[in-house]
């Protein structure tokens, strides 16, 4: 069923409970997600973003729960991609009257995925549209987290709408900040900024400067995924912000992957080297860790210490995707070492050190070597790699 935001403002959407990836198999989504889609009703109607494809009979019965679909004026189109966009066909056929609002990147995205000929309404920053009582007023942002981004406020009830910031892929049964497990919900929302945000974070804080520089009461943020702020919506643009520097804490990862173990047992002993520094620390195996929760670790941690046996000439295949990730999701203010273990040749380490510092990332010393199984001299020059790293966090 709808659920009313503020007088006259609809959550009509759709949860889903089942999805476990998005964008392929590129992000993880363990507590499903949702698709936000908003019906505003004033004097004209305005419907903001639709819903995946799947999902639009569910869309489409929740709008006629509050008025004939025929009846709407507008429907605004913040961002293409099929999460927001699938169901735009169906819904244009159910509202023969309506204006179709798009930024103006999104003129090319929407007609680019659909082909459809649509009579479209470019929009940009400072743009509005009345609704008589209240307006829309749009912001583009581009590459939050795509070209055609666009933030879309609500005067008069003081809502804005991020589209992709600001969301968590986390599916309840609520829609409100204050109903969810705040447990889950700290997870899911710093999960999808590392993931999905994390890229662009040299624009979050202007774009945020940007808007609140308008001036606007912003009594709710209502994004395209996860629940609607309510009780903290100042508290989570003071995260963005905060997120959007890279500040990471005194923290150290050990990530590994291991063939006979010999490369785990480094890693052990580097961790060992961590503890009697009392660095807070983890050691983790990459083989067993889902790549977007371990960005997420990644993202929280000032040091990164990349561990491999030597296969091919090169890293374990465990590895490569947690060093791409590292390169495309532009980590900063971070510090490396490299280690591994080898039998006829030992180039995993030099490997793992070109693909740290080709991510940004600044070595701090030449890689840990160890042949064959690790003697007690070479876990004692882990536990002095982890003492040097954990000496260096202090400083």
């Amino acid at each position: 069923m709808p659920v009313e935001l503020k007088p006259g403002v609809y959550w009509v959407g759709a949860v889903d409970w089942g999805v476990r990836f998005f964008h392929g198999h590129e992000l993880s989504t363990h507590r499903g997600t949702s698709y936000n889609a908003y019906l505003i009703v004033d004097e004209k109607i305005a419907l903001l973003d639709t819903v995946r494809a799947s999902f639009a009979p569910e869309l489409l019965a929740r709008i006629r729960e509050i008025v004939d679909p025929a009846k709407i004026d507008y429907v605004i189109a913040a961002h293409a991609e099929p999460d927001h966009s699938g169901s735009l066909p169906e819904v244009l056929r159910h509202t023969p009257n309506a204006q179709l609002v798009v930024s103006k990147q999104g003129a090319k995205s929407i007609e680019g995925y659909f082909h459809q000929g649509w009579d479209y309404k470019p929009v940009g920053t400072g743009d509005r549209i009345s609704l008589g009582q209240n307006e829309l007023v749009f912001t583009e942002a581009a590459f939050l987290h795509w070209p055609d981004s666009m933030f879309t406020y609500l005067t008069g009830h003081n809502i804005w709408f991020p589209n992709d910031a600001f969301g968590q892929h986390f599916a309840t049964p609520f829609r409100f900040d204050d109903e969810a497990c705040p447990e889950e919900l700290a997870t899911e929302t710093l999960k999808y900024f590392v993931n999905i945000i994390n890229p662009y974070s040299h624009l979050v804080g202007p774009k945020i400067e940007e808007v609140l520089s308008f001036g606007w009461p912003i009594d709710m943020i209502a994004p395209s995924h996860g629940v609607i702020w309510r009780k903290s919506p100042a508290e989570i643009i003071a995260q963005y912000r905060e997120w959007a520097e890279q500040k990471s804490g005194k923290r150290a990862l050990v990530l590994y992957a291991s063939m006979w173990e010999a490369t785990r047992k480094m890693a052990d002993a580097i961790g060992e080297g961590l503890t009697d520094t009392n660095t807070n620390h983890k050691v983790i195996d990459v083989s067993t860790a889902d790549r977007n929760d371990l960005n997420a670790e990644i993202f929280n941690a000032r040091a990164l210490i990349v561990g491999s046996s030597t296969i091919n000439k090169g890293p374990l295949p465990d590895l490569a995707p947690m060093l791409i990730d590292l390169k495309g999701l532009k980590f900063k203010n971070k510090i490396g070492a490299a280690f591994g273990s080898y039998g006829w040749s030992a180039d995993a380490v030099k490997y793992i050190e070109e693909q740290l510092s080709g991510a940004g990332i600044e070595m701090v010393r030449p890689g840990l070597k160890c042949r064959w199984q690790p003697a007690a001299e070479d876990l004692a020059a882990c536990r002095t790699l982890g003492r040097e790293i954990g000496e260096m966090l202090k400083a």
